[in-house]
């Protein structure tokens, strides 16, 4: 990996994987895959449809410097936030679920943009997660906000943190690699090792 930020990022996100090692070396054969992580061992993600995920992501941008990571696909339908482990079993949120234990989520390599997925803001490599007391307010807030109005952000894809052709090497082996399914598919059928 020729990026330390990417290198590190890869390194967090195979921490969470059931064989990291293997994770790590199907991202060094092939960094253009997605590779299906489980959910609730280092983070939950709580899931949101674009409509709202977006003009959150705007918010919670403009209140704090970094968010933890966060996905999404291209296609600006849904989004994706990493909450700390246990959010999403106390998640009611009528326009969001979580995503927690016994869930897996598609996740493409910090950096690229792969299956119709990317990240908005990839994993730090420390851990750095998004709170989920404010991201409950920022999705209340936005939520009530009427459509159509001038105050409400603007529903736009942004522009993802990291260039999508910066360098990646790293890879969860015989889990799901080269799933081009899209990130927030969830199976609870699925079992951890």
């Amino acid at each position: 990996m020729t990026e330390p930020r990417t290198s590190t990022a890869v390194e967090w996100l195979a921490a969470a994987a059931p064989g990291p090692r293997s994770f790590r070396l199907e991202w060094e054969r092939n960094p253009f895959q997605t590779l299906l992580l489980p959910a609730g061992r280092l983070w939950d993600v709580v899931l949101t449809p674009g409509r709202i995920g977006y003009p959150a992501f705007g918010v919670l941008t403009r209140r704090i410097d970094a968010p933890g990571p966060v996905l999404a696909d291209l296609g600006g339908t849904r989004t994706g936030f990493f909450v700390p482990p246990g959010t999403a079993g106390r998640w009611a949120g009528s326009a969001a679920s979580g995503a927690g234990r016994g869930t897996w989520i598609v996740v493409p390599c910090p950096g690229r943009a792969v299956g119709g997925t990317r990240w908005l803001v990839p994993p730090d490599g420390g851990g750095a997660l998004t709170d989920p007391v404010l991201l409950e307010h920022v999705l209340h807030e936005v939520a009530a906000l009427p459509a159509g109005d001038d105050a409400a952000p603007q529903i736009r894809a942004p522009t993802p943190s990291w260039p999508l052709t910066s360098a990646c090497s790293a890879g969860v082996s015989g889990v799901c690699a080269g799933d081009t399914r899209p990130w927030w598919f969830l199976s609870v059928g699925l079992t951890e090792a």
